[in-house]
């Protein structure tokens, strides 16, 4: 038992932690004291506050990202500054923004080869057109026909899925998490790595270091090298306060030989599946594409990949129809998609307004989070009182107290202007996912948080007249029979509660 101890306190966890701590002491220390320096800091840092306040108005920025930032350097004029840019500046540097640009000039390259189908979606999804272009032309995402779908919910229908894709591997398996941990779904899937490593299938992992940060050791990536598994740990997590912290790989990304991939909602941990339980039943979402779409996921591994080992790598070597037509014929397009916080574009977002602004009959969205800007309430609103069916399914039984009381927040005015919200009562749902009008949806990463939609590398697949989209709506109807209506009488608090939530969605931006 002591050894054990021993072990978890002489981890890298604790000591990264202690040495936070000990830098913010130090801080403290210099300001509370009555020495000259003391302050000379103190004003120095209030001149400091100041003048990031005069910079943050300037700025062509989220008016919610503005309020926020002022309101918080003004409630602690001291640290708020310092707060601001340590905050702000170790997530942008130069260098990161300038490989992810150049990797992303790489990719773009590749995406129209053989397989899309962008002319033909321009004839007959007119009401689409601007979601489709966007991405297209834009963003640098391409449409894809002879692609099939397959929507999988919940994990346990994924993991299975998963399972038996792995078992067809022949050349390469390319897989990135932001969370995993070792259990019974791991577990399983690393014992498939195993075997395919060893008959000579070209094995890669990448992982969160925050998303990982209590679930695997420090010298993880060296354990799997021993199997034949390639891993790199994305934007490690390093004791310092002026580091790249703040921006996430929170993307679920499975590709197998490049002709088919995996993502949605469902990280590589045991609560996914139901294996055990943490919040309740687990509900998620995820989704298989087979064909030339998935070539699209390939290209936005790789451009992760190599991101964190820094070797530039030829993507085209990993095309898998360059001697072969691909042979899958399906209905419908598909277009996969990737948000990066590196580029002031929010491509996440866009993809969700654009599906709300063009309904005609209704959008059904599934979301863990309802913590939103402006702009999307906006788009929610106007398109209920337009007559639009908009509904929304949240979690009864949160993961995060403080991040459900302010997704709660939304709800009187939301409700207010026709929007119906449901909380799934048989426990958490983790999907991410929008249908619209029996023709277009979406499944991916992004949930509806600031964190998500602006902070976070993501993805998704959006999808046009693809029998999937049928089974995403045919799945929210399902669900809200398991669901409890949200009322206007039931948003009503006491003006304790009230306040308190207002706070919280004061601090929304930084949830």
């Amino acid at each position: 038992m002591a050894k054990n101890w021993l072990k978890v306190i002489l981890r890298r966890r604790f000591s990264v932690i202690i040495l936070l701590l000990m830098q913010l002491a130090f801080i403290a220390y210099i300001l509370i004291s009555s020495s000259t320096a003391s302050k000379i800091t103190a004003n120095s840092l209030m001149l400091l506050s100041i003048l990031v306040c005069l910079s943050i108005i300037k700025k062509r920025d989220k008016g919610a990202y503005k309020l926020t930032w002022v309101f918080l350097i003004m409630l602690f004029p001291i640290f708020g500054g310092l707060f601001y840019l340590l905050f702000k500046f170790q997530s942008t540097t130069r260098k990161i923004s300038k490989n992810i640009s150049r990797t992303e000039e790489k990719s773009r390259k590749l995406q129209s080869l053989p397989g899309t189908g962008y002319d033909e979606i321009c004839q007959i999804a007119q009401n689409h057109l601007t979601q489709i272009r966007y991405l297209q032309e834009f963003a640098g995402f391409c449409v894809y026909k002879n692609s099939r779908v397959k929507y999988l919910t919940p994990g346990e229908e994924m993991l299975a899925c998963l399972a038996e894709e792995l078992k067809k591997a022949e050349k390469y398996i390319f897989m990135e998490y932001f969370i995993v941990q070792e259990g019974t779904m791991w577990n399983s899937i690393l014992e498939l790595l195993k075997e395919k490593a060893a008959q000579g299938v070209k094995v890669r992992l990448i992982y969160d270091d925050i998303g990982c940060f209590v679930l695997l050791p420090k010298d993880y990536p060296q354990q799997l090298k021993k199997y034949g598994i390639e891993c790199q740990i994305f934007n490690p997590f390093r004791p310092f306060l002026s580091v790249q912290q703040n921006n996430r790989d929170h993307r679920k990304i499975t590709v197998i030989d490049g002709k088919v991939a995996f993502t949605g909602g469902i990280n590589l941990a045991d609560e996914y599946i139901n294996a055990i339980e943490k919040h309740g039943h687990w509900k998620d979402a995820s989704v298989m594409i087979e064909g030339s779409a998935a070539w699209s996921f390939t290209l936005m591994f790789l451009q992760i990949w190599e991101l964190c080992c820094g070797i530039d790598e030829d993507y085209s070597q990993f095309y898998p129809y360059q001697k072969t037509d691909c042979s899958v014929k399906a209905d419908g397009f598909v277009l996969p998609y990737a948000d990066s916080p590196m580029d002031n574009e929010n491509v996440g977002e866009h993809v969700y307004l654009q599906i709300i602004s063009s309904a005609q009959k209704y959008v059904y969205i599934n979301t863990p989070y309802l913590i939103i800007d402006d702009s999307m309430v906006s788009a929610l609103t106007l398109a209920a009182k337009s007559g639009v069916d908009v509904r929304i399914i949240t979690p009864h039984k949160w993961d995060k107290w403080f991040v459900h009381m302010t997704t709660r927040s939304y709800y009187y005015e939301l409700i207010k202007a026709g929007v119906k919200i449901y909380e799934y009562t048989k426990g958490f749902i983790h999907s991410k996912t929008f249908v619209s009008d029996d023709t277009t949806a979406t499944v991916g990463t992004t949930n509806l948080d600031f964190r998500s939609l602006y902070l976070h590398f993501e993805c998704g697949v959006w999808m046009y007249d693809t029998p999937a989209v049928a089974d995403v709506k045919n799945d929210f109807l399902k669900t809200l029979e398991i669901c409890q209506p949200v009322t206007l009488e039931s948003c009503k608090h006491n003006f304790v509660v009230n306040t308190f939530q207002e706070i919280l969605r004061l601090f929304a931006p930084l949830m």
